[in-house]
């Protein structure tokens, strides 16, 4: 293995299948990738959650993240009775707006839910949380984002957005602003087909950007891209475009890792395909890509961007530059040798987090929300 497939391998970020790795998941994890993202299908509790990270990062060759998408609401890949159930976003940025619980403000309110998540987290030998979601709510026709949002309002998302992410590094977990440049106005789910926005400049920097800048303020750990054609920019997804990841870079001035949202998404392999995505997305400024469910794609993946980089047209310098910031992000990697997979239940689904947890969806609960006139006329 020479330097090229170090780096490239370094730059893939994996899905496996399991609750445990098969010898096969286990070799693509010696070959270095920098991350393993696990999903409800990897879950059982949180010993065993521990036990597969313990396994997993003793495998490799170095650190390795253990990633996973852990926002609150409807997309946690940890739920009762093992952890806490939290909150959607936007349930908390109800809150906000009403003026926080008690006497926690809701900008205290969400570092408290961001500080307890990572310590669920932590516990499962989980390093990097792919959350907050800090794209802006302005479409109620949205699939996708909808109450993953905490609100319309750019400067609330911004404000509790940065706030999430801080507490929960500050715990020690990374966190993982997405989806840039912001998916909250889209009618499609890239999850199915390539979404498309006609914004001008001038609405990406009064809505969409805002939440980004603020993030790049804060100095956050990382930033996922969406799988979004922003048709201002170019004719490409924000994932596979030099000019939306110029304007992360030189604009929003975001120097954290930049991570792409899975590439097997139909969004970008029913046309790019996964390897040929890999490579492309790399060169186009993501520092990682990735690949979330098949074992050849994650191989090709990493063969495609070492090649690129080999041979051309993928510049050497911007796969090492990708490289080191995935390093840089790796410094939350916790060594397999800190889990403790018998310690790993008594500090999931405490009883101090399912309370504050149900307080505040009490609090939720009694907030007047103004009827949607898209719904009336449904």
């Amino acid at each position: 293995m020479d330097e090229f497939d170090r780096e490239a391998a370094r730059c893939v970020f994996v899905g496996i299948q399991g609750h445990a790795p098969s010898p096969s998941e286990l070799d693509l994890i010696r070959r270095g990738v920098g991350g393993v993202i696990l999903f409800a299908r990897n879950v059982v509790d949180p010993g065993q959650v521990a036990e597969l990270s313990r396994t997993l990062k003793a495998a490799a060759g170095g650190p390795l993240l253990i990633c996973i998408d852990q926002e609150g609401g409807r997309v946690q890949r940890l739920k009762p009775p093992h952890w806490t159930a939290w909150p959607s976003m936007r349930r908390l940025g109800e809150i906000d707006q009403q003026g926080g619980v008690g006497d926690m403000n809701g900008t205290v309110v969400v570092e408290r839910v961001g500080q307890m998540i990572a310590r669920e987290l932590s516990a499962c030998g989980i390093d990097l949380d792919f959350a907050p979601v800090v794209d802006v709510d302005t479409n109620p026709r949205n699939p996708v984002i909808g109450d993953r949002s905490f609100s319309r309002d750019p400067r609330r998302v911004a404000r509790l957005g940065v706030a999430m992410a801080q507490a929960l590094e500050r715990a020690g977990v990374a966190s993982c602003v997405k989806h840039f440049p912001g998916h909250g106005d889209t009618s499609q789910d890239s999850h199915l087909t390539l979404p498309r926005l006609a914004h001008d400049d001038k609405r990406l920097w009064e809505v969409e950007l805002v939440p980004f800048v603020a993030a790049a303020r804060a100095g956050l750990a990382s930033v996922m891209t969406a799988h979004v054609r922003f048709e201002t920019l170019d004719r490409l997804p924000a994932t596979l475009s030099p000019v939306a990841l110029r304007l992360l870079r030189e604009d929003v001035e975001f120097r954290g890792c930049c991570i792409s949202d899975d590439l097997e998404m139909h969004a970008i392999s029913d046309t790019w395909g996964v390897p040929d995505a890999a490579e492309l997305s790399i060169d186009a400024g993501c520092d990682a890509v990735l690949v979330c469910h098949t074992l050849q794609h994650q191989h090709d993946s990493i063969d495609a961007i070492a090649r690129g980089a080999r041979a051309g047209p993928l510049p050497r310098e911007r796969l090492a530059e990708a490289s080191s910031r995935v390093e840089a992000l790796q410094k939350f990697a916790r060594p397999a040798s800190a889990i403790d997979p018998r310690a790993a239940a008594g500090s999931c689904g405490t009883v101090e987090h399912r309370q504050f947890a149900e307080r505040l969806m009490e609090t939720a609960a009694r907030i007047e929300r103004p009827i949607d006139p898209t719904e009336r006329r449904a």
